[in-house]
């Protein structure tokens, strides 16, 4: 059975950093692409990042460039990501994704939640002003 299972969740104040961790087991996702979303309170899940097999090729929603960085050891089967400059509106229950899916970004779209096949259970991460 697959599980995702995300740490590093938390309260820090407007400018503070976290780093989020997402382990997985049951199967090795050292092939396929996986991301990072979130769903602030009230609203939808939104893509706010992924990150190709290798670690080499990144892709990041406009409103966290320069300030959040995903990355990946496979070694570990597990995703990362670092998050700084938190402001209040990054308050959101945040979500690993993974898919079985193979290929570069320019073949298929994934910042699409339909492309993923397995999500963690979320970690919330709170901004205070």
């Amino acid at each position: 059975q697959v599980q995702l299972v995300e740490s590093g969740g938390g309260l820090v104040q407007a400018g503070g950093s976290l780093r989020l961790s997402c382990a997985a087991s049951g199967r090795t996702f050292s092939t396929n692409p996986m991301a990072w979303f979130r769903q602030p309170p009230g609203k939808e899940r939104e893509f706010v990042a992924a990150i190709n097999w290798s670690g080499g090729s990144t892709y990041l929603v406009d409103s966290v460039k320069g300030r959040f960085t995903i990355s990946r050891d496979n070694a570990k089967n597990t995703v990362y990501l670092q998050m700084n400059s938190l402001k209040p509106e990054d308050t959101a229950v945040y979500y690993c994704a993974a898919t079985r899916r193979v290929g570069g970004f320019g073949a298929t779209n994934y910042a699409l939640k339909s492309v993923y096949d397995y999500w963690g259970q979320g970690t919330q991460v709170t901004v205070s002003s």
